[in-house]
């Protein structure tokens, strides 16, 4: 009796959690890299620190997705010298081409970038007239807009397009909408512009997790070595012991003639591999044993069945 209704609630449990959200659970991690977002929002409002609203709202984003637990997300530094290093987006203008470019060579399957086109403070008056008097009537609200672009990073596509805008409004008088600066982190979160951005960013990465698994997830061998082959994919992925995965070698580029974007590859599948340590490096790679095929090589594409 006991077990039965643990049973019922454990499956009532279940039946209250979307469909999609257990996937994304069950799933592998996928890589991601977000890219430093432009400031078009043409204020002087001010992030804390010496950071600028861009990269303000870039950190929230990648904050947002690391806790997510639903990502590798990769470390600014690192995605910062691979676009200094192939001098890419030097101009600070980096564009769905030149993210994807720098997503194949870090190994992620999706690129987020784009801009924050609003954000502050600002104040709408309305003229109304008392006993012959012009007055004038002012609503004051913070904002947050931010543009989204999710790359594929295999095909240079474009997956979504999106803008988020949030606001708050606020008493009339009680802001100072013509200069705000923080003091900290703290300052910037106990404000009500810090309230409606961390809501838009919230919404952003909402976005993301909808439209990722668009791009299936997918891993790179290593190295090929006594009889093992080591992927650059493990725990930390969601990689389990036991799991069969096909291997690919990359070949001919498949290049849309009009566009000149990527489609893909014309790939051959050279074999299967099987995990039997998913603990390699800490849980960021595992070690394989050969199913099927042999001459893997470093770069080769793995996938899922």
């Amino acid at each position: 009796m006991r077990f039965c209704i643990l049973f019922l609630l454990f499956n009532f449990f279940l039946a209250g959690i979307p469909t999609n959200i257990l996937a994304q659970k069950a799933a592998h991690k996928k890589r991601v890299a977000v890219f430093l977002f432009d400031d078009k929002s043409d204020s002087n409002f001010g992030w804390y620190g010496s950071k600028s609203v861009g990269e303000g709202v870039s950190d929230m984003i990648v904050t947002e997705l690391v806790q997510s637990g639903l990502y590798r997300v990769i470390e600014r530094e690192q995605l910062n010298a691979l676009l200094h290093e192939q001098d890419l987006g030097a101009s600070g203008i980096v564009t769905p081409e030149s993210a994807a470019k720098v997503g194949q060579l870090l190994g992620v399957e999706i690129a987020v970038m784009g801009a924050v086109s609003e954000f502050g403070y600002k104040r709408d008056e309305t003229g109304v007239r008392v006993r012959g008097t012009r007055v004038g009537v002012g609503k004051q609200s913070a904002v947050a807009g931010i543009d989204l672009r999710l790359v594929n990073t295999s095909t240079g596509e474009i997956l979504l397009a999106e803008n988020v805008r949030e606001t708050k409004n606020a008493l009339s008088g009680s802001l100072d909408v013509k200069q705000v600066s923080f003091k900290n982190q703290k300052d910037f979160d106990q404000s009500l512009v810090g309230k409606v951005t961390r809501e838009a960013v919230e919404n952003v990465v909402q976005l993301i997790n909808n439209h990722s698994d668009r791009v299936p997830w997918q891993a790179k061998v290593v190295t090929s070595q006594g009889g093992n082959v080591y992927i650059n994919s493990g725990s930390l992925d969601g990689v389990e012991v036991g799991e069969v995965f096909k291997v690919y070698r990359k070949g001919q580029a498949l290049v849309d003639p009009d566009t000149g974007l990527e489609l893909g590859s014309i790939d051959q599948e050279i074999g299967a591999i099987r995990v039997t340590d998913n603990s390699v490096g800490d849980g960021k790679a595992a070690a394989c044993s050969i199913v099927s095929g042999s001459g893997f090589e470093k770069g080769d594409v793995v996938k899922e069945e």
